[in-house]
């Protein structure tokens, strides 16, 4: 999923549309993804690996001691248990090994990685890409503190909507569930831009409600135009 420059074009211009009646600026910023999630490969095949010793029970690979025959002796006896627990031993070290190895090729590529990613951990890592980005771009210093970032995570089909302290000292964070689900229905049905410009839409209109412009004093503080973010591999 991407933005062409097409969808740039309408996305700026739903931003332009919903400032001339608002005091509030909304900057929209849009990823391929919000992390490497390097850390998943590693964790699915430490799993697999301590996985090892019960697949060989299940796989039926026990360690038998041969039987007693009047002739043997004690020390026999010891000697053929050693050696049989050695070799079980070794046999699972063997397994464990194989499975990390070919568990951390498998899940090391990219579509792999990020479906095995824990929800809730793709869910952290677009907050905290989405909040690197509202202090780059400060957000924070705006003239009436009335920021709002709209970020798009397209990899994890997510989004965030931060709204400055201007903002969130007046508004009920609930108030943008409807302009998230706008954008979220969006992205889920491949049409990420009309999503992003109906939830810029939406967004436009409840600030315009509680930060009516002043068409005397009204300067555009952010630029509108979209930023693309780099991938983080």
């Amino acid at each position: 999923m991407k933005l062409t420059r097409a969808d740039l074009a309408t996305i700026e211009s739903a931003v332009q549309a919903a400032e001339a009646g608002t005091t509030g600026e909304i900057y929209v910023a849009a990823a391929y993804d919000s992390a490497s999630y390097a850390e998943t490969p590693l964790a699915w095949a430490a799993g697999m690996a301590l996985l090892a010793p019960a697949l060989l029970l299940l796989g039926g690979v026990h360690v038998t001691v041969p039987d007693l025959f009047e002739s043997w002796t004690a020390a026999h006896a010891v000697g053929a248990a050693e050696r049989g627990a050695r070799e079980a031993l070794a046999g699972a070290l063997m397994l464990q090994a194989v499975l990390f190895v070919v568990t951390l090729a498998v899940v090391a590529i990219a579509p792999v990685r990020r479906a095995l990613t824990p929800r809730h951990v793709k869910r952290e890592k677009v907050r905290e890409r989405a909040l690197e980005q509202f202090a780059a771009k400060n957000l924070h210093a705006t003239r009436e503190r009335t920021g709002v970032l709209i970020y798009v995570s397209f990899a994890e089909r997510m989004a965030e909507l931060i709204a400055d302290d201007g903002i969130a000292s007046k508004v009920d964070p609930k108030v943008w569930d409807q302009a998230m689900a706008m954008l979220v229905d969006g992205l889920r049905r491949g049409h990420p831009a009309a999503g992003i410009s109906a939830a810029i839409g939406r967004c436009g209109e409840l600030l315009a409600e509680r930060f009516p412009a002043d068409p005397a004093d009204n300067p555009n503080e952010i630029a509108d135009q979209v930023v693309m973010l780099p991938r983080r591999r």
